[in-house]
């Protein structure tokens, strides 16, 4: 199959695998946001279709049954990886939507999940892992960057070069030892949701980096529609001067100029229904 071929083909299949999900969940996305899906598929494809081919087992369901928390309920891990057999050597991938600047910059945040992932593997199939990564394939500032550019000067080398220079595998270190450590923090997570314990992170949480230069008040919580009634969201805004002057404004905040169209076309999608 040719790569237009191939492209063709997973326009197609995203099609067909979107309006089952739409029909199964009864949720729609803008037109914009659905492009935006379908050309991270493409991407991902371009840039790792070497990768892709070599999948030997896609979509493996991993599950860790008959799990205690430390407050005695019972719950189940599950989880969804790629395998990886080339040359002697198995590589479990587990595919996240994120972009692979805020993977790299939060690789604790991965290290737990693909860790016990790991672990039910080598337990389920008695086979031993070489390594585990993250493939993060979400679009990068850079690549949005470059997309921008290569439309307004049309040109499409600019685009084609900052995809070569983009690298979405991102290695997450496998540590055995570690893994109870992480199973006992997922269970303490169970207990809290299940005893209705959802408090906020506290002020120093909002304000640490977590990718370059941004705060994870402007990541996270930018995006978060309860930061309306968060006391950890309120007391942040109020630590800035410009803020206070301009409190309104900043609880309306939306986003950039990119995530608005966004809001604005999901909206209108719905009046039309």
């Amino acid at each position: 199959m040719s790569k237009n071929e191939m492209l063709q083909f997973i326009e197609e299949a995203f099609d067909e695998n979107y309006e089952l999900l739409r029909l199964e969940g009864g949720h729609s996305l803008s037109p914009h946001v659905k492009k935006l899906a379908l050309e991270q598929v493409k991407n991902y494809w371009k840039k790792l279709h070497d990768l892709a081919e070599n999948v030997t087992d896609t979509e493996v369901r991993l599950t860790l049954p008959q799990q205690k928390t430390p407050k005695g309920k019972s719950y189940t891990i599950q989880g969804v990886v790629d395998i990886v057999k080339e040359d002697d050597k198995v590589v479990l991938y587990d595919i996240k939507t994120h972009d692979v600047d805020f993977v790299r910059c939060n690789k604790k945040d991965y290290e737990g999940q693909l860790n016990i992932y790991a672990h039910i593997w080598e337990s389920i199939r008695g086979q031993q892992l070489d390594a585990t990564a993250i493939l993060a394939t979400g679009e990068t500032e850079s690549l949005r960057k470059a997309k921008r550019r290569a439309d307004q000067a049309n040109k499409p080398e600019i685009l084609e070069e900052a995809m070569e220079e983009w690298n979405p595998e991102v290695p997450i270190e496998l540590v055995s030892e570690e893994v109870e450590a992480y199973i006992t923090a997922f269970g303490e997570v169970v207990d809290m949701i299940e005893d209705y314990q959802f408090a906020p992170p506290p002020v120093e949480k909002l304000k640490s980096k977590v990718q370059d230069n941004k705060t994870f008040a402007v990541h996270v919580c930018r995006n978060c529609d309860v930061r309306f009634s968060c006391e950890s969201f309120k007391e942040y805004v109020f630590t800035s001067p410009s803020a206070r002057k301009n409190f309104l404004d900043f609880y309306a905040d939306y986003g950039t100029e990119h995530e608005r169209v966004e809001i604005i076309e999901a909206s209108l999608d719905e009046e039309e229904v």
